[in-house]
């Protein structure tokens, strides 16, 4: 193998690509980047079993094709050394079999490389009729649902996003079992059969750091994997098997109480009563609703304790204490875009709703805690 590429291609194609090694692999082999160049073009690939990127750099994009064949690099090093190169044109030479030499006219790098022989077959094929959204749409999903994910592998199919389409809807759930993120769209064009899948909650979270626009994605579904297609990217998660939780009967449908308030305004409120609370457990932080006063309060017995008023929109007769977690409550309203929101209420110990005013399709939910 020997080729010299545009330091800004290369770079970019391998930071996508690096996302999908892992550092707990157990597999050495796994720990490398396969390298695969053919009079085509470049093929990149990373995998940890569980999630597999590839991107393809076609030969217009590379400046001398000398010599093709495969190598897989290892992954510790290569993006540091790509980052750092003096020039703007790269060249690789691979040398004795399993020696690459990275190289400008100014410096020179001798890495020992790993069998591509080792490497396992990874195929990421594709079906002939994906399902077609916009890259930013999708990413935007992703935002506003995967940080309820929860992170206890007790549970396992709730450490991942639950992606369900039926027709030209689709739903995307997380929960951790303490809130629940719900946001629903409709896709431009339906699907023949449904979808129920549990997407890993880390995989997906990959994914969001690459869509960078709003060209389309492609997503191929199978019995154990997911694909989505992107640019010159594939990327491929498997899918956790199980069938995901029952959320619909979480989520009220009436409510005593309804308050409208300033986005920014509660997210103040709630953020300055939380300093005094961060260091505990939950974060904890109370609201009560009286006299179209929403009065936000902590207290923690080693520092003191703190109070602030805000002026809501609500019924005269709405009347509630309830307590809750300030840390989950911040990153809910975050992923709400509008400035006039909806807090939805009916006791202390019924779930807390968070939704815009003028948008159904995102829903928060907040569990309360009760304080003694």
């Amino acid at each position: 193998m020997k080729f010299a590429i545009d330091k800004a291609i290369l770079l970019e194609n391998l930071t996508n690509v690096i996302k999908g090694v892992s550092t707990k692999n157990v597999i050495p082999i796994l720990n490398g980047i396969k390298f695969e160049l053919t009079e085509k073009g470049l093929l990149l690939l990373a995998s940890d079993s569980e999630l597999a990127i590839e991107t393809f750099i076609e030969s217009s994009f590379i400046k001398n094709i000398e010599k093709t064949g495969t190598i897989i690099i290892s992954s510790k090093y290569i993006l540091d050394i790509i980052r750092k190169m003096p020039t703007d044109v790269i060249n690789f030479e691979v040398v004795d079999n399993l020696k690459i030499k990275i190289y400008s006219d100014s410096n020179l790098y001798n890495l020992n490389c790993l069998d591509p022989n080792d490497y396992p077959n990874i195929k990421l094929s594709v079906h002939k009729d994906p399902i077609v959204m916009k890259a930013d749409v999708l990413k935007q999903i992703i935002n506003q649902t995967s940080f309820a994910i929860s992170n206890q592998e007790l549970r396992p199919l709730l450490t991942g996003v639950n992606i369900k389409i039926n027709g030209d809807i689709m739903e995307c759930i997380a929960t951790d079992s303490y809130r629940l993120a719900k946001k629903n769209i409709k896709l431009d064009v339906p699907v023949a059969t449904d979808v129920n899948i549990v997407v890993p909650g880390k995989n997906i979270m990959e994914l969001e750091k690459i869509l960078t626009d709003e060209e389309d994605v492609l997503i191929h579904i199978f019995n154990n994997r997911v694909l989505f297609q992107y640019k010159n990217i594939k990327f491929q998660s498997n899918i956790l098997s199980g069938t995901y939780p029952n959320t619909s009967n979480l989520i009220p449908t009436e409510f005593e109480i309804l308050v409208q308030v300033k986005k920014s305004d509660f997210t103040g409120a709630v953020d300055r009563a939380a300093l005094l609370t961060q260091g505990k457990d939950k974060n904890i932080i109370k609201m009560k609703i009286e006299h179209k006063q929403m009065i936000i309060n902590s207290y923690a017995s080693e520092i003191g304790k703190t109070e602030e008023k805000l002026y809501v929109d609500t019924d005269e007769k709405s009347n509630i204490d309830i307590s809750f977690s300030a840390k989950y409550m911040l990153e809910a309203l975050k992923t709400i875009n509008d400035e006039d929101i909806l807090v939805l209420l009916n006791n202390d110990v019924k779930p807390i709703i968070v939704k815009s005013l003028t948008d159904e399709s995102l829903i928060q939910l907040i569990l309360p805690i009760k304080t003694f």
